[in-house]
């Protein structure tokens, strides 16, 4: 790709999301059809030593690493020693079977991978979830609401349009208030849990945190995204797998030649491991709380570098489309997960939501969005899998475009998979918005190797 094509996205990383939004610290990593096109690190990874980022900084990647650990779900399905539907008290009976409203019910592995379990957050009260669920229904309908009136007007049917602008304007006001400040608006960061510093010494142990609690709701009936459902999850795995999790997960890292990527361990020395930041009361730049992870390796636990990202998103890519590649001449080495089991994954589920894609649906811990237009030369939605991740002093992304194949024409291709772009952002600093910002980085390096095509 041409050489303006990575000078424009390196200034703009650095100008904005350095400069003007105040992080430390970013990593941004491209991959295109399986091979790594960009990486880069901007700013510092240690500011008070003035250690600068690279491609090889090692950050938290807080909730991709529910991806990760969804992963060795769904390799443990395909072995058969993972049942999805079958409750979680055969594999961790320690976790109390539960009732909800009089009624016993049961809590399976694949409402776990999807929120769908009912079990808690981080925050206790259910009164305040309900709250703010509440609140943000009301701001999709009103965003929707504005959405199909500047349709109607565009068709020239006449609605008035004064109120509804005002009210986006006064909604887009209030969220740009709420990310002007890296670190400091997001109220989920307020709640105890986030900032324990006890260390678990096992999975099971760290069930006592919410094991007890009574559930949010009858399970499959709503959506509640839960870490804790991981941390719950972790422990069928190690039952499941007859490993420990952390070992397990490590054993997996090596298999997908992801070597940087290792536990969020305080005490172990891991190189070029970045500090995390916030920002205090003030507006100024301290170092994030100390916080031990140990109780959520599953949901929010592992540190990674891009590299190491792109690898897995490319392990996916490859497994998700080796099936589409059936009638080429060269035979193609398996991927390390059969084509139908990344579509489950990929499958979204009724009744979920996603906070950072409107778009999309929560599915098998990803966020996905589905190939979609409704008006010609109008929004085209693209096919994509997502995850973000916000923990203290960091925040991330990882997004899977795949390519749109013609399987009419796979055949004679000079081509294999994986086919699609790739990209991973994550910086060291809490409450950063970043897939909005990934998706159009996808976008356009999808757009250029298209040009290319072209040519």
């Amino acid at each position: 790709m041409p050489f303006f094509f990575f000078f424009f996205f390196f200034f703009f990383f650095f100008f904005f999301w350095q400069d003007e939004a105040g992080i430390p610290g970013i990593l941004v990593g491209v991959s295109v059809d399986g091979k790594e096109v960009w990486s880069e690190g901007l700013g510092y990874a240690d500011v008070e030593n003035r250690v600068v980022c690279k491609p090889e900084t090692i950050m938290r990647i807080a909730s991709i690493s529910k991806c990760l650990t969804m992963m060795a779900v769904a390799k443990l399905w395909e072995e058969g020693k993972l049942d999805l539907d079958a409750p979680v008290q055969k594999y961790v009976p320690e976790f109390p079977e539960k009732v909800y409203e009089g009624e016993k019910v049961t809590i399976t592995t694949r409402l776990l991978v999807s929120h769908m379990s009912g079990i808690r957050h981080y925050e206790k009260d259910i009164t305040k979830v309900k709250e703010e669920k509440e609140k943000a229904n009301r701001e999709l309908k009103l965003t929707k609401s504005c959405q199909d009136k500047e349709q109607k007007e565009k068709e020239g049917k006449g609605i008035e349009k004064t109120d509804c602008v005002k009210q986006k304007k006064e909604h887009n006001s209030e969220t740009k208030i709420q990310h002007s400040k890296p670190g400091r608006i997001n109220k989920e960061f307020e709640q105890e849990e986030y900032y324990l510093k006890e260390k678990f010494e096992s999975v099971i142990e760290s069930l006592k945190i919410f094991k007890n609690d009574p559930l949010f709701f009858k399970p499959g009936s709503q959506f509640l995204y839960s870490t804790y459902g991981f941390t719950l999850l972790s422990a069928v795995v190690e039952r499941a797998s007859g490993q420990k999790f952390t070992d397990y997960m490590l054993k997996m890292f090596r298999d997908l030649d992801m070597l940087s990527t290792v536990l969020d361990d305080n005490e172990a020395m891991i190189y070029n491991r970045a500090r995390c930041y916030v920002y205090n009361k003030k507006g100024r730049l301290v170092n994030a709380p100390y916080v031990d992870n140990s109780y959520k390796w599953a949901g929010g636990g592992f540190l990674s570098s891009v590299g190491d990202l792109l690898k897995f998103g490319n392990a996916l890519l490859y497994s998700y489309q080796a099936g589409q590649f059936k009638n080429r001449n060269c035979k193609l080495l398996p991927g390390y997960l059969k084509p139908g089991t990344v579509a489950m994954m990929w499958t979204p589920v009724p009744k979920t939501e996603v906070s950072w894609d409107r778009d999309g649906k929560y599915a098998m811990a990803w966020a996905v969005v589905e190939k979609n237009q409704q008006y010609g030369c109008c929004r085209q939605q693209r096919h994509y899998a997502s995850h973000t991740g916000g923990a203290v002093g960091a925040s991330s992304v990882l997004l899977i475009l795949p390519e749109e194949l013609d399987t009419e024409a796979l055949g004679t291709w000079p081509v294999a998979p994986p086919r699609g772009v790739i990209v991973t952002i994550i910086c060291n600093m809490q409450s950063v918005s970043l897939n909005s910002t990934a998706l159009k980085i996808a976008r356009e390096f999808d757009k250029e190797k298209r040009a290319q095509y072209m040519d």
